[in-house]
């Protein structure tokens, strides 16, 4: 450190300026601590300036990233959990714009559900619109949603059933709550909807584009992972095409096939269709919310990362974000990752510079995502590549 330290002095005393945007390593790191653990290996090195700054996709963080980077709060509910029993639910409200922030997984994510229960037939997003009713209760009409990691494949029928919109079978009563209902739906109303959602907006952050139904759709592509098998599948997707249908005959902004409709089980359909939203790259709206391109300008390095970087990194998830606004300014990007794929060199092409994997040695994939385990892993690899940069630099 001392040997690192007096170069820099003989240089003119500049000290590094370091931006890190890491996204949440998932089960094991929020966004935040990761970054602090980057932060802290980097300090066993230097003084050097760092700034951590939240970030997410949309999915796991997004509430966290945002409330942190947009001076809000956050507030607890609890809600209806996806297989009706409650959970507690947190979001963020930011007062002064009327604007609440909501992760759909906390009240309907895969995560939420055992494994040995995930059964998308009978899975329900009623808890978000319990999340969404509770938020415009107390006042907000701009909403941000991530609508990642959704357990769910019931078009958003719960949501919306929430908000007071009626879901009806031929005797006129309410259809069963999960992708079941929808296989009797034959009503659809809006005539008890609570008032004030007219005044709402919602960004969705969204970065799937499949459309609701088809080989592409979320029965096909996303139900196998909630617990649906092949036959479920092609009766979820023949139920969810019946279901779009019939919305189009009263609700005309249906459109089963525009992209992002297929998102988190279908709720990106019901919020196209039933309320004044819009579909947004999840990461690029936490970005530019955050402000992060402001501190990037500025860096002299910046530091990036997830869980496991892959070829799907390069398609656009929250590193390749990060490294696209640093190149704009003609940064060097450094990547950490709890694993390291492959076809992770796609990201290379994408402006990661280099990236490194932080396991040590021999583990267990247990043990790899202990929370202390990841935060000394991150905290040492950090430390011996910034001994490395710094080398590289002659500082």
């Amino acid at each position: 450190m001392q040997m690192v330290l007096g170069k820099r002095h003989r240089l003119g005393g500049l000290k590094v300026n370091i931006v890190v945007a890491m996204d949440s390593f998932k089960g094991s790191l929020t966004s935040l601590e990761a970054g602090r653990a980057i932060e802290a290996g980097i300090k066993r090195v230097s003084e050097d300036q760092v700034k951590v700054c939240p970030l997410a996709d949309g999915g796991e963080g997004t509430v966290e990233a945002l409330v942190s980077g947009m001076g809000g709060k956050l507030q607890n509910v609890r809600v209806t959990a996806p297989l009706g029993e409650s959970v507690e639910c947190v979001y963020g409200i930011l007062k002064q714009s009327k604007t609440a922030i909501i992760e759909i997984s906390k009240a309907a994510g895969l995560t939420l559900i055992p494994d040995n229960k995930r059964n998308p037939l009978f899975a329900t997003t009623y808890g978000v619109g319990e999340v969404i009713k509770h938020a415009i209760t107390n006042g907000s009409r701009k909403f941000l949603i991530g609508i990642g990691g959704s357990g769910t494949n019931d078009g958003g029928v719960g949501m919306l059933q929430a908000l007071g919109f009626e879901f009806l079978d031929a005797t006129g009563n309410p259809v069963p709550v999960g992708a079941i209902g929808l296989s009797v739906l034959e009503t659809i109303s809006d005539k008890n909807v609570i008032p004030q959602l007219k005044e709402c907006t919602f960004c969705i952050a969204c970065d799937v584009t499949n459309p609701l139904c088809g080989a592409d759709g979320c029965s096909a592509i996303f139900g196998p992972q909630k617990g649906a098998t092949q036959s479920m599948i092609n009766q979820m997707d023949q139920w969810l095409s019946s279901y779009a249908d019939l919305a189009k005959e009263n609700f005309p902004k249906a459109d089963a096939k525009q992209a992002g409709t297929g998102a988190a089980g279908g709720l990106g359909f019901a919020f196209l269709t039933f309320t004044n939203a819009t579909l947004e790259s999840g990461v690029e709206i936490v970005l530019e919310e955050t402000k992060l391109e402001a501190y990037i300008k500025n860096a002299d390095l910046v530091i990036t990362g997830e869980g496991c970087l892959d070829a799907q990194t390069a398609m656009g998830k929250a590193p390749i974000g990060v490294a696209k606004l640093a190149k704009k300014y003609g940064k060097t990007v450094l990547a950490f990752a709890g694993s390291v794929k492959k076809d992770a060199k796609e990201c290379n092409a994408y402006g990661i510079d280099a990236f490194f994997p932080i396991i040590r040695g021999i583990t267990t994939l247990e043990e790899a995502m202990n929370p202390k385990n990841a935060k000394d892993n991150l905290s040492d690899s950090a430390e011996q590549v910034y001994r490395l940069f710094c080398l590289g630099k002659g500082i």
